[in-house]
């Protein structure tokens, strides 16, 4: 027996710039993690896949409405709504399986010129799952995937007000986040 999802209609742009309406999963408030998610549903063997990698703490697969051929997603097997619930180690781990499989995609024989990582957390970053998971896209000239911004360049003030509000939410934080370049390997304390 298979679960229910239950779907909502969001209209996304379209890389072309029109609108089109995409089913996605609502997510309800539930105890059971496995409810309704289709990720968790990936992971417990109830939906089809077409797996990629797997380990104790992640699996990763092709993402069923490819940006480009070769899109992928790397999930973990732990359900983690936003990326404010994931384990630090976890998301650390996410991201060396992400890169790994980006190493693997450009020497896939796939058409890659370069590739993107994308996480969307939240509503208003387009995340339609809403189970914590890193896209790998394969990009290449002319593909079809745009982010739409107001590319400008911003003044110092600005930036500094901005990166003052950042150091007070790493104050907030406390204790649960190494600071920058304490244990990062190459870490470079860039202040572009």
């Amino acid at each position: 027996m298979g679960k229910t999802v239950v779907m909502k209609t969001v209209v996304m742009r379209h890389p072309r710039g029109d609108p089109r309406p995409v089913e996605t999963p609502e997510q309800p408030a539930r105890s059971d993690p496995a409810d309704g998610c289709v990720f968790c549903g990936i992971l417990a063997g109830e939906v089809e896949s077409s797996l990629v990698y797997e380990d104790e703490h992640v699996v990763a697969f092709m993402d069923i409405t490819p940006v480009t051929p070769g899109h992928l997603l790397v999930v973990p097997r732990t359900h983690w709504p936003h990326l404010e619930d994931l384990d630090e180690d976890a998301g650390a781990h996410l991201f060396r399986v992400a890169h790994r499989l980006a190493r693997a995609v450009r020497r896939s024989g796939l058409r890659c010129d370069g590739v993107n990582l994308l996480l969307a957390d939240g509503e208003a970053a387009f995340q339609e799952v809403f189970h914590v998971h890193l896209h790998v896209l394969p990009r290449f000239a002319g593909d079809s995937f745009r982010i739409d911004a107001d590319w400008r360049t911003a003044d110092r003030g600005e930036l500094e007000a901005a990166a003052a509000k950042v150091r007070t939410g790493l104050r907030r934080l406390g204790d649960e986040r190494p600071r920058a370049g304490s244990e990062s390997p190459g870490a470079s304390g860039s202040t572009r």
